[in-house]
């Protein structure tokens, strides 16, 4: 989309996540058994034609460092334009990084490279986002409708509580924004993805600087009401946000339904990933999967029901692992029983191990660790 320039943000914003975000940010945290968070928004904006993409950085981004690389496997890496790693835009303090304040202020330490954006418009997205959306249709709805930032909200408010609510009048503008929201019946839910001009952006940018304005909620969508045109777009297909643990566990779950799986992970609309060449899994003849989602390089001995394992996950006989989550490379021993778990990459259980926890408090063990 010739367009179309997509900025991702990747930072240190929740601290929900637990012992998942002790190494990594939440846009790198492992999902769906082969790919992370921040692959489901950067590939609806690669099959939409975007061609180039800025991800801007904040805190422990090394495992995405590792991950996006070059941008290769999702067709990014280019001459010209393609994948580009933004540099953090806090300094260190004393006690550690500074919090992050907002995207405005994200925006404007990368001001020099929006300077050199060479499309029109740019569409700014957080990376804790699980969709699978045509974003060409909301660039045309956005160009058709003459609206100076189209939102992209959902009418579901089953979702975390801190986020963004948005009230429409009978024509799909956003008269008001709120947060936060006791009682979001009548409200619509944003998904935190925006659509605007590159020189409105840059306006804006300059604009909320000068009064050290950080908050695109509050700057923008909040004071800019009665100035600006802002409209919405309103997406009734899949659209998980991950703040929590339980948020992560329970969508995570929710990929074992086949028809939202079909949805994620649309024909037309490929997910994509950084590729890991495994062989392919083995299931034991006295082994037991029933209703899981296994990756590639998996070997299953014991007994496996309601779970996701990601690439490489040994389950020795005896084993029994129920609605658990395990990441790349772990190995259950014999005789272990896991129920309600979150392990980790690299995560050794030994045998006749008993680890149990709660779909509303999974038990997370984390990265590396040796049970």
């Amino acid at each position: 989309m010739k367009g179309l320039h997509g900025i991702i943000f990747s930072y240190e914003k929740h601290n929900s996540l637990r012992e998942l975000t002790a190494n990594r940010m939440p846009a790198s945290v492992p999902f769906a058994g082969r790919y992370r968070i921040i692959d489901f928004v950067l590939s609806s904006m690669v099959n939409a034609g975007i061609t180039d993409v800025g991800v801007v950085l904040h805190g422990n981004y090394q495992s995405l460092l590792d991950h996006l690389g070059s941008g290769k496997d999702w067709d990014l890496s280019r001459k010209h334009g393609g994948l580009r790693l933004l540099p953090p835009f806090s300094y260190e303090e004393t006690g550690g990084v500074r919090a992050f304040r907002g995207k405005m202020e994200a925006l404007a330490g990368v001001r020099s490279y929006l300077e050199g954006v060479r499309q029109s418009h740019v569409v700014l997205a957080d990376s804790d986002l699980i969709v699978n959306i045509p974003l060409q249709e909301v660039y045309q709805a956005h160009l058709d409708s003459g609206a100076d930032i189209t939102a992209v909200c959902t009418s579901s408010v089953d979702g975390p509580d801190d986020v963004t609510y948005f009230r429409l009048d009978g024509e799909g503008r956003i008269t008001e924004t709120l947060y936060p929201l006791n009682d979001p019946t009548g409200c619509y839910r944003s998904l935190e993805m925006y659509i605007l001009s590159k020189d409105l952006l840059l306006e804006l940018v300059d604009e909320c600087m000068s009064h050290d304005l950080c908050s695109f909620r509050g700057a923008v969508l909040q004071a800019k009401a009665g100035t600006l045109n802002i409209r919405s777009f309103v997406w009734d297909g899949y659209a998980a946000q991950i703040h929590t643990l339980k948020d992560y566990y329970v969508r995570s779950m929710e990929l074992l339904d086949p028809t939202i799986r079909r949805e994620i992970f649309h024909p037309q609309r490929p997910i994509h990933t950084k590729e890991r060449n495994d062989a392919s899994t083995y299931v034991d003849p006295n082994g037991t999967c029933c209703n899981c989602l296994v990756a590639d390089g998996c070997t299953i001995e014991g007994t496996v029901e309601n779970s996701i394992l990601f690439r490489g996950v040994s389950v020795e006989k005896g084993a029994e692992i129920k609605n658990c989550i395990l990441m790349q490379d772990t190995a259950v021993h014999r005789d272990a029983v896991l129920h309600q778990v979150v392990a980790d990459k690299n995560v050794e259980i030994m045998a006749s191990r008993t680890l149990m926890g709660h779909e509303g408090y999974p038990m997370v063990i984390s990265k590396g660790s040796k049970v």
